[in-house]
């Protein structure tokens, strides 16, 4: 696609702009006002407005309560947070350390991975290439896991020395609690456990993973980290800074700000999913907010459908009484939305609904 070749605008590393000392953000960082960061937009209710905690210990042995807690939340919340999760705590802290280190590289030593549109691998500053958009205050780096035909570990930063073994680690251990989670969902839906699986490509599934950074900002409340958008794959797995807080969940209309608990992954359903389901599960709308005081960094990792893979629902959740609600679409072509037009709410996936 022509729109995908290049940047619309010289791109500003936010990095930079935050190191700069400057007091005002610039314009095109400033949202409009129904859409800038509101405590009175924020529930405050306390522990009932918090997404559901699953341990995974129970849930992968099959305990009864547990299965029915995950099910629950896939159709009220679309996001949970995962504890007694077997990976390994250490090379969590480690994979965040190093990325962290990364960003604090001098902004030549980073330019080298700069990335471009066509494929999104590298270290980027916005997303979506339509001109005027307004623009997130964060950095960020994105690079491609599966299939394997699709990783090239000299497109991620080799500096510091240690940032691709612990990275390939580290996806490893997520790619294993995907992989069992995938199994739980299919049959919580009452599909074969290997549906969606098979679905998203068997072992020649996508895989990818986003670090982002976002850096200290003069005016919070005037921008946002990362604009709402639900996700347009399989699930995320997220580890952030646990004593900072940034990312909020769209919850009856208000924003729920997430607790992330330590040594926790925050996991959320995508699109895929949310079709796949037929609408019984649901990829919900999320945001993040930055702070004037403290830097911010998450690892997020996105276990997708392989791109040239159709995605549809499920036909044992069709019925004459509940018809498709999705098209069938590959992942390429659902995903080049994003890459257009950067985050936009639930506007993709609800455009693709069938009327009434």
């Amino acid at each position: 696609m022509n729109c995908l070749q290049s940047w619309p605008a010289p791109v500003v590393r936010v990095q930079t702009l935050s190191d700069s000392g400057m007091q005002m953000i610039p314009e095109t960082y400033i949202q409009k006002p129904c859409n800038r960061p509101s405590l009175s937009l924020v529930s405050t209710r306390g522990h009932e407005a918090q997404i559901p905690v699953i341990d995974l210990q129970e849930l992968f042995a099959g305990n009864p309560t547990t299965l029915s807690l995950l099910h629950t939340a896939c159709t009220e919340w679309g996001f949970f947070q995962v504890v007694n999760h077997g990976v390994n705590h250490h090379l969590m802290a480690q994979a965040l350390d190093v990325w962290r280190k990364f960003f604090h590289l001098p902004v030549e030593a980073k330019q080298a991975y700069a990335n471009s549109p066509t494929d999104y691998e590298g270290y980027g500053s916005r997303l979506g290439v339509e001109a005027n958009a307004k623009l997130d205050w964060s950095d960020y780096y994105f690079l491609n896991y599966l299939p394997l035909s699709q990783r090239n570990q000299n497109k991620w930063p080799s500096f510091p020395s240690t940032c691709r073994k612990l990275t390939a680690e580290y996806n490893e251990a997520l790619i294993k609690i995907c992989e069992k989670l995938m199994k739980i969902l299919s049959e919580n839906l009452g599909l074969e456990e290997d549906h969606i699986q098979k679905a998203f490509g068997g072992k020649e599934n996508g895989a990818c993973m986003r670090i982002s950074f976002y850096p200290k900002c003069p005016q919070p409340d005037l921008t946002l980290g990362l604009s709402p958008h639900s996700d347009p794959g399989g699930i995320t797995l997220l580890f952030a800074d646990d004593h900072v807080e940034g990312l909020q969940v769209r919850k009856d209309h208000n924003w729920v700000m997430v607790k992330p608990l330590p040594n926790a992954f925050i996991v959320n359903l995508g699109d895929q999913v949310q079709v796949i389901s037929n609408g019984k599960y649901k990829s919900i709308e999320h945001r993040v907010i930055v702070n004037s005081t403290t830097e911010r960094v998450s690892l997020a990792f996105f276990y997708n459908p392989k791109d040239d893979m159709t995605v549809a629902p499920a036909q044992k959740l069709v019925s004459d009484s509940s018809l498709p609600l999705y098209p069938p679409m590959t992942f390429r072509e659902y995903r080049s939305f994003m890459r257009t037009k950067g985050p936009s709410g639930k506007s993709q996936v609800e455009s693709l609904k069938s009327p009434p």
